[in-house]
């Protein structure tokens, strides 16, 4: 299995930048997918999650409304959309894929991890 990430770059405060992540090695569509987030010195936190359909969306308070994830079940790839970024938005992004029955926030609960793209906001 295989979680590749791209797209990560230096990027000014308020402009936006798109991650992709393309997977390889199990059946896409039987998986939630989720992109997390790990600044240095602190620990990875959720960002955003897509159900296998890319039907149902959720994402943590502090990206509400300035992020998008959303999925190509054709291409086995998943994209977090970043606008209106912020310094603080600063860190490695993560994809991963959930086998959960549904919905999760918990990184416990996912299977497969990628190797992380790094996202620089300049103030």
């Amino acid at each position: 299995v295989q979680l590749v990430e791209s797209g990560g770059g230096l990027v000014q405060a308020g402009g936006s930048l798109r991650v992709s992540c393309a997977v390889s090695g199990l059946t896409f569509r039987w998986y939630e997918m989720g992109w997390f987030r790990q600044a240095p010195g602190k620990e990875r936190e959720f960002v955003a999650g897509i159900s296998r359909s890319g039907g149902r969306t959720y994402y943590a308070d502090s990206v509400k409304g300035r992020f998008t994830i959303s999925r190509d079940n054709a291409k086995n790839t998943v994209y977090l959309q970043m606008d209106s970024l912020k310094p603080e938005d600063t860190a490695v992004y993560y994809c991963a894929a959930s086998a959960a029955s549904s919905s999760s926030f918990d990184r416990r609960t996912y299977d497969y991890w990628g190797q992380g793209t790094l996202v620089t906001v300049s103030s």
